[in-house]
């Protein structure tokens, strides 16, 4: 800050140094002006104007310092008081700023909330008729037209139901509930989801469960397993899908690995980005590139650490490490 300071009253500074610059040239050209006297009183002024920029150092500063370390989040109330009419005009200023910010943020936080809503709405209503449509090919007698359309029932299923997550993810830690889960139950649940898709493809599941339950949200864990089942099915072909859960320790590792195309090594850093898709599949327009995303955001509030590992043309592994019991402490009443 003092540095600042300085700079700040450089002009001051040069100002003054250049007026005892002046002083001494008169003495050098008045030969009746007491050199020794002058140069006395030009050292006496500069001690006093050198004390007095220190003291006017801490008095215009210490307003500037309690802004610099101002936490935003405490808001405008917890700005320092002005001590001076050009401190009160900077408080005036980050004070309606801060007010004119909470009042656009909690404009579009409304918004958005309306947007949330509106569109949930519109995805329940589409699931209705999606039902109806289901026993509705449940019906039709031709085997092949009737596995083609389940296909793309399926499809429109799964895009809805991640476009419903995918809005209710901002507002996630308020729908969380902490409880022991079957990932048996789970587990079982999304891949009867898949049956039709997965016996078209020729895909067989291998489960090993060691281990059972979990702590977590089952809801959202299902749409997480869902999103990698779903990634599984969709780049693999007459293969079996491998999954398998174990303990480590206090943590439970849930393994999902496949037999597809795998992901290539260049892709791997970059495949939980948002929008991403694969650089073999670039021009697939069916690909969305947020599964993967929304999983990665899902995991957070979890508590789950997700790693990859894929080799191109034997295969992916996705492996979801739970937390701890005890990590969940601080939000088990959520």
């Amino acid at each position: 800050m003092a540095k600042k300071y300085l700079r700040e009253k450089k002009s001051w500074i040069a100002f003054f140094v250049l007026l005892q610059l002046f002083t001494l040239l008169i003495a050098y050209l008045d030969t009746t002006v007491p050199l020794g006297s002058l140069v006395y009183m030009i050292f006496l002024s500069s001690l006093l104007f050198a004390g007095f920029l220190i003291w006017r150092y801490h008095v215009e500063t210490g307003f500037y310092k309690q802004l610099e370390s101002w936490d935003t989040a405490e808001g405008a109330e917890a700005l320092p008081e002005a001590g001076s009419p050009f401190e009160a005009i900077v408080d005036k200023t980050v004070k309606d700023m801060a007010e004119a910010f909470t009042r656009e943020s909690s404009e579009r936080m409304t918004a958005l909330e309306l947007e949330k809503d509106d569109l949930l709405s519109w995805i329940h209503e589409v699931k209705t008729p999606l039902t109806t449509m289901q026993l509705m090919i449940g019906r039709v007698e031709d085997e092949k037209l009737k596995g083609a359309l389940n296909y793309e029932w399926l499809r429109i299923h799964l895009l809805l139901d991640q476009q419903l997550h995918q809005k209710r993810l901002p507002f996630m830690s308020n729908d969380l509930y902490i409880e022991s889960a079957s990932l048996t139950f789970i587990i079982h649940g999304e891949i009867k989801s898949l049956q039709s898709w997965c016996m078209q493809k020729g895909i067989g599941f291998e489960l090993s469960l060691d281990a059972q339950q979990v702590l977590t949200d089952a809801k959202w864990l299902g749409f997480m397993i869902r999103q990698l089942l779903t990634n599984a099915v969709k780049y693999s072909q007459e293969s079996d899908i491998v999954i398998q859960s174990r303990c480590v320790g206090e943590r439970t590792v849930l393994e999902i690995r496949d037999h597809g195309r795998g992901i290539p090594a260049r892709d791997l850093p970059r495949i939980f980005e948002r929008g991403f898709t694969s650089t073999l599949d670039h021009q697939n327009h069916a690909s969305t590139g947020m599964g993967l995303y929304l999983v990665s955001k899902a995991a957070q509030p979890l508590h789950i650490n997700i790693d990859v590992k894929s080799t191109p043309g034997e295969g992916t592994a996705f492996t979801l490490t739970f937390p701890a019991k005890n990590s969940f402490h601080h939000i088990q009443g959520v």
